[in-house]
């Protein structure tokens, strides 16, 4: 375990503010985690790799991140394995093994930044997939006394981009280990059609060749965050019910939508790039020129710049469209 008081956060958040926190604590087993609670200094934070966390200024607290690093196979079937993940195992590395050992469900989550408990919590998702499609259970322990608790995924109350975790327990549990439960059987999804043209490009779909047509169009739309600041997708695709879906394609024939839960999904970066945000700046913060669903920091942005322009695109797409998107980084 390491302590760090009055630890500075820049290369703990991918948008690279500069914050600092009272506290910094790296655990590297359930024990440490535990000893560690018996003095903490509150309130408390747990991240991860910090890729969906924007801070608005120091962090007046401890902040917790797992270095359990551990990947383990603890049971299988004919056609199943079960993987037993430490929380603080770079999510892509995890991809990359499972690529290795033939185990399908994840590929198409591949270069995702983040780490794997932070999957649990966040319900990453890509291409069609989401991490609750293959999570079979969440080894957590209660921040408030150092209990051990296994949630199984229906426990967890999966949704777009949501879980108990962010919800109802947040800030509650922290993540020790993520169990998956993944194919040894070829499932290839490949829904969108980007993916499907580029897999067949390379070859067909083979988990090597999903894996790396993922990473490939990936890399073509979104910003390496050491290079310049940013959270991934901003915003979550907003559903709309069938009448303001009518609505909006009255006026835009050519609106891109997917069937969703209780609507119909419509991409939140075509509603921005429509406003006319697409590359353009508010003070040093930026909609990517690539990704309309990306905002950056241009170099020396605060947390209070980056929210400024969130605000104003929500404003802005809420007057055009009468949609109101809702932001998937979290203000800290």
């Amino acid at each position: 375990m390491t302590i760090r008081d009055n630890c500075s956060l820049a290369g703990r958040n991918t948008f690279g503010m500069d914050v600092r926190a009272d506290s910094l604590i790296d655990w590297a087993s359930t024990d440490e985690l535990k000893k560690a609670l018996q003095d903490i200094v509150k309130p408390v934070l747990m991240i991860g790799g910090g890729s969906n966390l924007l801070f608005m200024g120091d962090f007046k607290g401890t902040v917790l991140h797992s270095t359990i690093t551990s990947i383990d196979i603890i049971g299988s079937t004919d056609d199943r394995v079960y993987v037993k993940v430490g929380a603080g195992v770079v999510w892509d590395d995890f991809v990359a093994w499972c690529t290795i050992n033939g185990f399908w469900g994840v590929e198409n989550l591949s270069a995702i930044p983040g780490e794997a408990g932070a999957s649990a919590v966040q319900n990453i998702g890509a291409y069609g997939v989401e991490a609750k499609d293959v999570i079979d259970t969440v080894q957590t322990i209660c921040l408030a006394d150092g209990t051990e608790r296994d949630f199984s995924n229906s426990e967890c109350n999966y949704a777009y981009r949501q879980s108990i975790f962010k919800n109802e327990l947040k800030g509650q549990y922290a993540v020790a280990y993520v169990i998956y439960a993944l194919s040894k059987m070829p499932q290839p999804k490949l829904g969108y059609g980007a993916l499907e043209q580029e897999v067949e490009r390379l070859g067909g779909p083979t988990l090597a060749n999903i894996r790396q047509a993922v990473i490939s169009i990936r890399n073509s739309k979104l910003p390496d965050p050491k290079v310049l600041g940013n959270a991934g997708s901003f915003f979550m695709n907003p559903v709309v019910t069938e009448q303001e879906f009518d609505i909006i394609r009255s006026n835009y024939p050519d609106v891109p939508s997917y069937p969703a839960p209780g609507g119909i999904k419509v991409p939140a970066g075509w509603l921005i790039e429509k406003t006319g945000w697409k590359g353009r700046s508010l003070g040093l913060a930026a909609v990517y020129d690539k990704q309309a669903l990306v905002l950056v920091n241009k170099g020396g942005a605060t947390g209070a710049d980056v929210k400024r322009l969130a605000d104003t695109i929500i404003a802005d797409v809420k007057q055009k469209f009468g949609v109101t998107l809702s932001t998937e980084v979290n203000y800290i």
